[in-house]
């Protein structure tokens, strides 16, 4: 019996790629760095930024941590670009009547709480971690196994809907189900 259903945010239950896209260009270019649409969709969506800007930008994780501080004051500006998965959405709002829910992210709790806000839907939730709450982020399992250690149930018990490599390698490590998502409008 499933027990706890566990979801993503960028990606799976929003599409952020733009906003994110568009908070991070602008952060970087205040650096002198330029990131291209296609290659941050392509390599850099979804994974926390000290894995991916130290490649198109410094090692400094000083300046790198001033950049992502920039990226999440620019995010609320580009808001308006995400969407909504309702059909992911509305299943878990059918869902919540049986199973608690937890969002488990890479992003930060800043932005992520901006954008549950946005769209109403943070109550849906009965934990959200973020990667202000884990050591190690996706492709770690650690925030999988967290949520599952928060509501006392097992692996068998538990269902993650995810869309990105990393995150379902996440998911398989945790020794959960998992369903992928792809594409939505």
């Amino acid at each position: 019996m499933i027990k706890l259903i566990m979801v993503d945010l960028d990606g799976t239950l929003l599409d952020t790629k733009k906003v994110n896209y568009m908070a991070y260009r602008d952060a970087l270019q205040s650096y002198g760095y330029s990131i291209d649409y296609e290659y941050y969709c392509q390599y850099c969506n979804g994974r926390h930024y000290l894995d991916f800007l130290p490649q198109i930008t410094t090692d400094n994780k000083d300046i790198l941590k001033q950049m992502h501080t920039a990226k999440k004051r620019n995010y609320s500006k580009y808001l308006k670009f995400s969407k909504l998965n309702h059909h992911l959405t509305e299943m878990l709002h059918i869902m919540h009547t049986n199973c608690n829910i937890a969002l488990v992210t890479t992003a930060s709790k800043e932005n992520t709480y901006e954008i549950l806000e946005k769209f109403c839907i943070t109550e849906l939730f009965d934990l959200v971690l973020t990667y202000n709450d884990v050591r190690k982020c996706k492709p770690d399992p650690e925030g999988f196994k967290k949520a599952m250690t928060h509501f006392h149930v097992t692996s068998e018990e538990t269902i993650v809907f995810e869309d990105s490599d990393i995150g379902i390698k996440a998911a398989v490590l945790s020794g959960a189900q998992c369903f992928v998502v792809k594409g939505f409008n």
